[in-house]
């Protein structure tokens, strides 16, 4: 399809643009041009014209500028060629002619659009049969009332190969295996893609069924099954819910990212609708885009777990060189092992409002991720600390925008150095070594007895075997700890002994093959060669050869966390239960920061397997 500029130029004279405008902003007379208040952002005293004569709308307070069409794929959200055809119908104007192959491809996208409309009814039917009762039990305990599975269109696949094939057979199998519907097996006949899983339709910015998704109804995998690429369906340019959260954004002025359907339909339903999601796969630079159409700043409202903080990480990392002025990301983080599903469930809207009232902006999530990358004890550390940070900002294309990352950066690094001090380093400066603090309560001080992690206390151990020297300097810690039980607490509770009785003998040296050799006889030769194996655990300091110094320095961070973290889960489990026996600003908060302290002792965790990757990417000459 050709779309001439005579054709456009016909099109913005025959459309009213006061009139399209005015379908969901309120105009008032002014002059000769109409005015209101503005649309693209929330402001109280109109600054918001449109220029029928000119056909042009404008904003004095940010700038917001277009035509009609630029109306239609900034406030509404359609695609140019959609926008152009919906103006076109509007004014009584015939598109213009295609080609050969493009009638072909638009007749083509015409009966896909209509057998997925088709099949989508189909599915709903069968939710409200006999064959979808179990699939409204799954409903009914998720909380998700009929009125909402309407609303989203949902429906039920019959654990059938060829029910919905059936229903839909006039399409012929060739179309349907086009759209997604069925698979098609070389040397079999095709049969239904989706059986026995709650089906949730994904629509285009117009609300048109594109795909589905389908959870499955018990125990099994995937537990979600997404439509395959299609030519009405592109995973990495489709939002979930777009078509439903593009009106509600620009009522609120804010736009939520969640990490699935389910999230999106309970916070719809709790009255949240601003909610779209990506489609099980990382933010795409294409979805960024749609999403800044809607909103200057989208929130990501990932979940608490570490699998959900990278991904919050990574979509920073990828929006950074689109950035422009007034154009960013902000965070929330949820409480962990929760998602928003759980936070309306527990503490309703209000529970999930509190949250978004504070989210971080995108300068301090990178800010906060770099600071906690590695230890920053050392000149050169710190060095590395400022180099990475150049280089995030050296990756905004916007000139302004990476000027003023830089220079933030520059400050944030400054004030966190300057006056002189020590970063937080858990095992103090090597004479004394850190202790955490009393537990609070008696659940606190039930984790501190069980609440060990087995694994990380394993590599703990490794550690120390390798590194003999080490158990010294952290003996009042370590003999204080009371590790799993069974062979693993009696191999760490040998070990303290035999550096115990060492340290009585004036002028010994135990090395790491002495004690292994003092444990051997005392049987634990097994336990200890399975530990140091070269394979077991991947953190430098379990490791035979690498650079001493980074091990040392790794082990003592392994330590604080192995002591820090049934602290934190203690007091964050008494925190909750506060907050579920009665919900309170202060509790929740409370909540929050405890699981933000959380994750950032997961995340030291997982620098530190980081630290073992990075040595052996540099192989034996970087040891």
């Amino acid at each position: 399809m050709s779309l001439s500029p005579a054709f456009l130029d016909e099109l913005r004279a025959r459309t009213s643009l006061s009139a399209l405008i005015g379908k969901t902003t309120k105009l008032q007379k002014a002059g000769r041009e109409m005015r209101g208040c503005c649309p693209f952002h929330n402001e109280k005293t109109p600054s918001f014209y449109v220029n029928d004569d000119k056909g042009f709308y404008h904003c004095f307070g940010c700038s917001a500028h277009g035509d009609a069409i630029r109306w239609m794929t900034d406030q509404r959200g359609l695609p140019f060629i959609d926008a152009v055809k919906e103006l076109a119908q509007a004014a009584g104007m015939e598109m213009p002619a295609m080609d050969r192959r493009a009638a072909e491809k638009a007749e083509r996208a015409k009966g896909l659009h209509e057998a997925m409309a088709d099949a989508a009814a189909w599915f709903a039917e069968q939710l409200g049969g006999l064959s979808g009762n179990d699939a409204r039990a799954l409903l009914d305990r998720r909380g998700i009332s009929a009125e909402t599975a309407r609303t989203f269109g949902m429906g039920f696949a019959p654990d059938s190969r060829g029910r919905l094939k059936t229903a839909l057979a006039d399409y012929g199998d060739p179309m349907l295996v086009e759209a997604g519907l069925l698979i098609q097996v070389e040397g079999k006949d095709p049969y239904d893609r989706f059986r026995g899983r709650l089906m949730i339709p994904i629509r285009d910015a117009r609300g048109r069924t594109i795909a589905f998704g389908g959870r499955i109804l018990d125990q099994g995998e995937p537990k979600y099954l997404n439509s395959p690429d299609t030519p009405l369906f592109d995973k990495g340019r489709t939002l979930y819910n777009l078509d439903r959260a593009a009106p509600a954004a620009r009522k609120a002025k804010r736009v939520l990212v969640v990490e699935g359907y389910m999230d999106v339909i309970a916070l719809s339903q709790a009255g949240i609708h601003e909610a779209v999601a990506p489609l099980g796969t990382a933010l795409t630079e294409h979805q960024l885009e749609r999403l800044w159409r809607m909103v200057d700043v989208p929130i990501l409202c990932f979940d608490g777990d570490a699998a959900g903080q990278k991904a919050a990480l990574r979509a920073a990392h990828r929006a950074l060189p689109m950035l422009a002025p007034g154009r960013s990301l902000a965070f929330v983080t949820l409480p962990a092992g929760q998602d928003p599903d759980d936070v309306v469930k527990g503490g309703g809207a209000v529970a999930m409002e509190t949250l978004l009232r504070t989210p971080e902006p995108l300068v301090d999530r990178l800010w906060a991720a770099e600071l906690a990358a590695e230890a920053l004890d050392t000149p050169e550390q710190r060095a590395g600390l400022k180099s990475r940070l150049q280089e995030l900002a050296g990756t905004i294309a916007d000139t302004g925008v990476r000027t003023e990352y830089q220079s933030e950066f520059r400050r944030r690094f400054d004030a966190h150095f300057t006056p002189q001090r020590r970063p937080f380093r858990p095992m103090g400066n090597g004479k004394q070594p850190w202790r955490p603090p009393a537990p609070v309560t008696e659940d606190a001080k039930a984790f501190r007895a069980a609440g060990i992690d087995r694994v990380l206390a394993k590599a703990v151990l490794a550690g120390l075997i390798r590194h003999p020297a080490e158990i010294a300097r952290h003996m009042e810690v370590l003999g204080s700890l009371r590790m799993a039980e069974g062979a693993l607490g009696r191999l760490f509770e040998a070990v303290v002994d035999v550096a115990l009785e060492d340290g009585r003998r004036a002028g010994s040296a135990l090395d790491s093959e002495r004690l292994v050799t003092i444990l051997a006889r005392s049987g634990f030769e097994p336990i200890a060669s399975d530990l140091l194996r070269a394979d077991a655990m991947p953190y430098t300091f379990t490791q035979k050869s690498g650079d001493p110094t980074r091990a040392r320095e790794d082990l003592d961070e392994a330590i604080a966390i192995l002591i820090a973290r049934p602290e934190v889960d203690a007091q964050l489990a008494t925190a909750t239960q506060a907050m579920q026996a009665r919900f309170t600003d202060e509790a929740f908060e409370r909540q929050v920061a405890l699981v933000r302290e959380k994750q950032a002792l997961e995340l030291r965790l997982a620098n530190l397997c980081q630290a073992h990757e990075d040595a052996r990417a540099l192989g034996p000459e970087g040891n």
